[in-house]
């Protein structure tokens, strides 16, 4: 199994489920029958910039970087795979495609979300401008989003 289907899966299962250790991601995983040491899942951790955020049972749970609820990922990720058609990262900034009419909605959704590594977002009627935050590459955050969108989406992009 490839890191990024790996990692499109931990992100699924935080989506999930309410994981609050390593040690959870990997059985998890296993239940899938994925194999993965706690020794890669602690590096897919910090490379996806998971974040530990008080869940519903008020555990600590992980979740997605600038996540002060889990909602707001959830909702992220669900209007990334509905109306993003592409994902591209350039510089600082991200271009996302959408179907004529869908950008302002999904940036409002982006903005809303309160990601740490997004300034800001501008909207057109089918494109949607991300501006990353200082020292932030276009291209890593271009591939969050992207893995964001993941599984079984239909967004393509560079990662």
């Amino acid at each position: 199994m490839s890191k990024r289907s790996r990692q499109a899966e931990i992100l699924s299962l935080i989506e999930h489920r309410d994981i609050s250790t390593q040690s959870e991601i990997v059985a998890a995983l296993r239940e899938a029958s994925i194999e993965a040491a706690q020794a890669t899942i602690s590096r897919d951790i910090a490379e996806l910039g998971l974040v530990k955020v008080r869940g519903d049972g008020q555990r600590m749970i992980y979740a997605m970087p600038g996540t002060k609820d889990n909602d707001r990922i959830v909702v992220l990720s669900r209007a990334l795979r509905r109306w993003a058609s592409s994902i591209r990262g350039s510089s600082n900034l991200v271009l996302i495609g959408t179907p004529a009419g869908y950008a302002s909605a999904l940036a409002q959704v982006i903005d809303e979300a309160g990601h740490p590594d997004v300034l800001g977002t501008v909207a057109g009627d089918n494109t949607v401008l991300v501006l990353a935050d200082d020292g932030v590459t276009g291209d890593r955050l271009a591939t969050e989003l992207l893995t964001l969108a993941e599984p079984g989406s239909r967004v393509h992009g560079a990662s």
